[in-house]
């Protein structure tokens, strides 16, 4: 499984022309915005991300490649598409006519941000969203499935389980800093474990996971902005459990399932 395998979410939100654009330009709304992860609006925040629905987006199609990624740097400009985020570049990992995959840059702080996507250096719209400090959620197979393997690597489909007692690897987006802090811009390359490891829960069907059985929660070394979660399933797991991940109340959305047997 790879960084942009997990990226492969294609969303479905709506846009509309504004007929006073420049001709040509790129157009989208704050509603064709949504998180890549699982196609949800409103899940933002530094370190995640994040895609951009419209037309005249790009002129090709490309997802980011390893010679794009300059000494462990992450591209801001990917066939001459960029994302400013609060004037910022975001790092873009995918970019087409329809849709731009952008990594929100971690030195965003929360609140009230302007995103602008510009075409070989024709501007669309700016657009308001709102970052959180954090955004949990987990990324998805389909629309009610979530992404996992096996401790041992093998993906958890239908055909293969997981099963009560072992341990699962769960990827998600948006779970804030980490302990040691990353490196804006640059891949990360070693394990680091969520700040608020004492706020962070795991929830089963509204129940509550042990903290021991959570083994590791942090970032993925090899790609930025991605997170994986090690979890040893309790003993009396339920088959195919909705699964929430987050801290306190704010939790990835609900109606999710962790394909156990």
């Amino acid at each position: 499984m790879t960084g942009r395998v997990l990226l492969a979410v294609v969303a479905s939100a709506a846009w509309a022309a504004d007929p006073s654009s420049t001709a040509g330009a790129p157009i989208y709304t704050a509603d064709s915005i949504a998180n890549s992860a699982a196609n949800v609006v409103g899940y933002y925040a530094p370190n995640s991300f994040l895609s951009i629905d419209g037309q005249n987006l790009a002129y090709a199609t490309k997802a980011i490649s390893p010679d794009d990624v300059r000494n462990g740097r992450l591209p801001t400009s990917l066939s001459g598409v960029d994302v400013l985020i609060n004037n910022i570049p975001g790092y873009i990992y995918y970019v087409s006519p329809g849709q731009v995959n952008v990594l929100i840059p971690t030195i965003l702080a929360a609140g009230p941000a302007t995103v602008q996507l510009l075409n070989n250096a024709v501007a669309g719209p700016p657009v308001m969203i709102l970052l959180a400090t954090v955004a949990p959620v987990l990324f998805q197979s389909d629309a009610t499935t979530v992404i996992a393997t096996h401790g041992n690597g093998p993906p958890v489909t239908p055909d293969q389980p997981a099963q009560p007692n072992e341990v699962v690897v769960l990827y998600a987006t948006g779970l804030g800093a980490t302990s040691p802090p990353l490196t804006t811009s640059q891949v990360p390359q070693s394990a680091a474990w969520i700040a608020d490891r004492a706020d962070f829960r795991v929830v089963l069907n509204g129940n509550d996971v042990e903290a021991r059985l959570v083994q590791y929660a942090g970032v993925t070394p090899g790609f930025a902005g991605l997170f994986q979660i090690n979890l040893q399933l309790p003993p009396d797991t339920p088959p195919n459990p909705e699964i929430r991940i987050g801290y306190g109340e704010q939790l990835s959305p609900a109606g999710r399932m962790l394909l156990v047997e």
